[in-house]
């Protein structure tokens, strides 16, 4: 079943287009990747999808509705983050935050709210933590915490973008396995550069670069990147496949399948 369906999306900065001729359905419960260059349009397209931005044309429905009406039902969580770490703000108290009224920024029942944020916290592994200052958590926990405030509301699809700037190598697999187990529940649509990690946990890649070219296998090849990023082999792409060597093809594991 079809939860985000867009249709001939454009979308233009003072003229400058940034998106034309997007086309994507994305089914319950789905983890998609969204891959593509710095300035190729990945975050505008989850703007759009929240109703943050709206398209010169085309239509974007989310369960049958606008972005606007559909915004209850959808978690983020944006790219860096500014949060001062000398604040003394709690673990807990950055989670009640996505509790409050967007309209009023009001929190009306402190008791229920509280009770549902300790159980975002739970979720994710960092109840103990609800009382730590932000600030003195690393950077995989406090990525956890601001996923624990997208979460509080229970909403049915989770956007994130970049998510693991800020997390080492080992935190990162921690993190995406973390994303892996709250997908049985959610559909995810995750911002990432990290390729190789990524690759291993989510169903579905979307390339972006002014267009979109959807794949529904979770499926990565050197041909790809090069029509994506506009490089050749030899060339440096923003990613870290480059590292392993292109060209490579990067598979989800499955039973019968390895890496080539």
């Amino acid at each position: 079943m079809s939860i985000i369906e867009i249709k001939e999306l454009a979308f233009s900065y003072t003229g400058e287009t940034v998106l034309e001729a997007v086309d994507l359905t994305v089914n319950d419960r789905d983890f998609l990747a969204i891959i593509g260059p710095n300035g190729g349009g990945k975050t505008t397209l989850l703007k759009l999808i929240l109703g943050l931005l709206t398209p010169c044309r085309g239509t974007i429905l989310i369960n049958g509705k606008s972005p606007e009406k559909a915004s209850p039902t959808i978690g983020y969580v944006p790219q860096n983050v500014n949060m001062n770490n000398n604040f003394p703000i709690s673990a807990l108290d950055v989670v009640l935050m996505g509790t409050l009224d967007p309209k009023t920024r009001f929190n009306r029942d402190n008791t229920r709210n509280r009770k549902s944020a300790m159980e975002a916290l739970a979720r994710l592994d960092m109840g103990k933590y609800a009382d730590k200052k932000i600030g003195t958590l690393s950077g995989g926990q406090r990525q956890r915490v601001l996923i624990a405030r997208a979460m509080v509301s229970q909403p049915r699809i989770l956007l994130l973008d970049e998510p693991t700037a800020s997390i080492d190598t080992k935190g990162q697999a921690e993190f995406y396995q973390l994303l892996e187990k709250l997908n049985k529940e959610i559909t995810i649509l995750v911002v990432s550069h990290d390729l190789l990690v990524i690759s291993r946990h989510v169903n579905a890649v979307a390339c972006v670069n002014k267009r979109l070219h959807y794949h529904d296998q979770a499926e990565i090849t050197g041909d790809m990147l090069e029509a994506m990023y506009s490089c050749t082999v030899e060339e440096v792409c923003p990613v870290e496949l480059v590292a392993h060597g292109l060209p490579h093809r990067v598979l989800k594991l499955h039973k019968d399948h390895i890496h080539d």
